[in-house]
């Protein structure tokens, strides 16, 4: 087995079980040490920490499989975190009734860089270190035994790839997936692209928000925006709401928001869906008096780096101060951030910062998270991205 040694004092996060070692902890490596390569990292005074992946090309140098040294990184190994996941999540599919949920969630299910969501009888899978790239014949085996007669779709094409010296990669692996899924949650029927869809083809993460924000709809007029395939709205309506506006800039996903209030036999005449870019539609509500019950603010990740914090910090401000502009007096505003960089602190911050501005009285009704098939490991932090707030505006 090839080492990885630490510099001094450099092992206090491995010794609290946080599966990262950083390039710049690494004082020298021992024997080969390939993209993807299985080695035992040693602090500087020779203590064995744990066993992880090497990636000679990412500042995350190390991502730890395990911290039993007895431990081998196997087939058995793979299957025996599958099946702990799959236990864990009985629970998502008994409440909320569904056949798709998230079955690995990296290194909160001790699988770093592996993804791996479950829509009916497909499996997409995200492969994104090396070592998971490294492993793929295991992953694949165990996931065959975990989930017989399965078909399997590569989403592997997302740019962090890069960052592991790895090319994207996409398409069928078992089976063949010929067109959109439909499936279920919350007695909710839904339209999943896993071939062009965003992530592996769906949010699978806003299923307990999509369903708490409804209860605050009845009998609204509802602004969802960046509604994408519009699931929110479709809750919406299930739930009562008197119309819903969706607003996206591309017009195949509001093709879809309107497949899914046909698919669930919803009033069409009660939605409108509008191609524009939301920013520019906010503003332009704010400055017409236009006025609404509830608006969703649920945008795409605007942080990718620490550099690029400032600068989504005033996009999100900018949409949450124009959406308080345009909600009636004790209205409500769901509103979210994906980007796992921006810290929940921040985001309430920026949301209150956005209130004083906007001029309104703001209260803070309920906290979202990101749904139950997606945990924190208590060792890794990182793993809560997904944070929201429900607001009581007047």
């Amino acid at each position: 087995m090839s080492k990885v040694y630490l510099h001094p004092t450099r092992e206090k996060s491995l010794l609290r079980k946080h599966p990262w070692v950083f390039s710049k902890a690494v004082e020298r490596t021992e024997g080969r040490c390939r993209r993807g390569d299985t080695v035992d990292v040693y602090s500087a005074d020779n203590q064995w920490l744990g066993r992880g992946a090497f990636s000679p090309d990412s500042q995350i140098r190390v991502r730890i499989w395990t911290f039993d040294e007895k431990q081998s990184i196997d087939n058995a190994f793979f299957t025996q975190r599958i099946q702990t996941a799959m236990t864990a999540r009985q629970h998502v599919i008994n409440q909320a009734n569904t056949n798709a949920y998230r079955v690995i969630a990296a290194e909160s299910d001790g699988l770093p860089g592996v993804t791996i969501d479950k829509y009916d009888d497909v499996l997409v899978l995200q492969l994104l270190s090396a070592g998971a790239e490294k492993h793929r014949d295991k992953i694949l085996w165990s996931l065959n035994k975990c989930f017989p007669e399965h078909r399997i779709y590569d989403r592997s094409d997302v740019d962090v790839r890069k960052k592991e010296g790895l090319e994207p990669i996409k398409g069928p692996v078992q089976g063949e997936v010929l067109a959109p899924i439909t499936i279920r949650e919350n007695d909710v029927s839904i339209i999943v692209d896993i071939e062009n869809g965003h992530k592996t083809g769906f949010y699978l993460d806003q299923r307990d928000n999509r369903y708490i924000s409804a209860q605050y709809m009845e009998g609204a007029d509802v602004l969802n925006c960046f509604c994408y395939t519009g699931t929110f709205a479709t809750y919406a309506l299930k739930y009562g709401a008197k119309h819903v506006t969706n607003v996206d800039v591309s017009q195949p996903a509001l093709d879809i928001a309107k497949a899914h209030i046909e698919l669930n036999h919803l009033p069409m005449a009660q939605a409108t869906f509008i191609k524009q870019d939301v920013f520019e539609l906010l503003r332009e509500y704010a400055q017409s008096d236009k006025m609404f019950d509830h608006i969703v603010l649920d945008p795409p990740k605007f942080v990718d780096s620490k550099s690029s914090l400032n600068r989504a910090a005033r996009g999100y401000k900018d949409i949450n101060l124009y959406a308080m502009k345009s909600i009636r007096s004790g209205g409500y505003l769901s509103t979210f951030s994906c980007s796992g960089l921006m810290s929940s602190d921040l985001f309430q911050k920026i949301v209150s910062d956005a209130a004083l501005d906007a001029g309104r009285e703001v209260r803070i009704i309920k906290r979202y998270s990101q749904a139950s098939d997606h945990p924190v490991a208590t060792n890794f932090p990182e793993g809560y991205y997904l944070k929201g707030l429900l607001c009581q505006v007047f």
